[in-house]
């Protein structure tokens, strides 16, 4: 139905999407969409490291020191200002 997209129809789309959002927006939004990108290739990175220590650990249940920890969730590399101490609750009740 939609066939192959050229470089006649690549180009119109181009045109589109730059009236539509303007030329001054689409940097700033390219920019965020890669940071975007970076936070959470890091924080997909981290599940697996945190998967792979859980399966080398042995299984002791979690003391309440292990509930109550505090981790730090990092940002982009070179982007410091977003770093922030996360406290993970247990309790699922509050709303």
């Amino acid at each position: 139905m939609f066939g192959r997209l050229g470089a006649p129809e690549i180009i119109l789309i181009l045109v589109v999407i730059i009236l539509l959002f303007g030329a001054k927006k689409l940097p700033d939004m390219a920019r965020s969409l890669g940071k975007s990108a970076r936070i959470l290739k890091s924080e997909a990175k981290a599940m697996k490291s945190e998967a792979k220590s859980d399966e080398a650990a042995p299984a002791d249940p979690p003391g309440p020191e292990q509930s109550a920890a505090q981790r730090t969730i990092q940002a982009a590399p070179g982007d410091v200002t977003s770093s922030r101490p996360v406290t993970e609750s247990t309790d699922t009740t509050k709303r």
